[in-house]
């Protein structure tokens, strides 16, 4: 119970300080930082997946070229 009391002062002391544009600004950047950081998550997961798709074509290329030298 201590922490919602702790969270609400917090956030009256913001608008205090800065004004309700002020702190509703800073939810905001908060916000798409964290919707940034999901999105580069999923990004590095799509390029692992891309990468080892492009390895898998090059192998079955390089296969295809040296079973028609022969």
């Amino acid at each position: 119970m201590i922490t919602f009391y702790f969270l609400v002062l917090i956030l009256i002391l913001m608008i205090a300080y800065a004004g309700v544009d002020g702190t509703m600004r800073v939810f905001v950047y908060l916000d798409l930082s964290i919707k940034y950081a999901i999105v580069r998550v999923r990004m590095y997961f799509m390029g692992r997946r891309l990468r080892k798709q492009l390895i898998t074509i090059k192998n079955e290329l390089d296969a295809e070229r040296n079973r028609n030298k022969k």
